[in-house]
């Protein structure tokens, strides 16, 4: 039986993304605090899928998996094999559920169009 995905963004969720946006292949900040441990544990129970804006751009996918390898190894002191357990589409993945910075949870009222205007990420409240 396959796994239940799960769909991670990778700017302010994975990546702390502190410094803005530099280009798809240049990413300089450290992971957000638990990011890593808490990949070490979803692939084990997910089948854990990163899409990005990045995804799409030149460089993009091949940047976040250098990084994700190279924050990996600073974390644990090796390169976990879980490390190539990780997809990374170029398209949103049919996830069970997504992780992003900069969404909302549907409830089945439709937000009012203020509440989207003032919306912050996380790490900008």
């Amino acid at each position: 039986m396959s796994k239940p995905i799960l769909c991670l963004d990778f700017d302010g969720v994975l990546h702390s993304y502190t410094s803005g946006w530099r280009g798809a292949a240049i990413i300089p900040d450290k992971p957000v605090p638990g990011a890593i441990e808490f990949l070490n544990e979803a692939t084990g129970e997910f089948d854990v899928h990163i899409f990005s804006s990045r995804s799409n751009q030149e460089g993009g996918i091949k940047a976040m998996r250098l990084w994700l390898k190279v924050v990996t190894y600073e974390t644990f002191g090796v390169s976990p094999s879980w490390l190539d357990l990780i997809k990374w589409p170029t398209e949103k993945p049919p996830a069970h559920v997504t992780i992003d910075d900069r969404a909302i949870t549907f409830t089945g009222e439709w937000p009012s169009i203020e509440d989207l205007k003032d919306f912050k990420p996380w790490n900008k409240k």
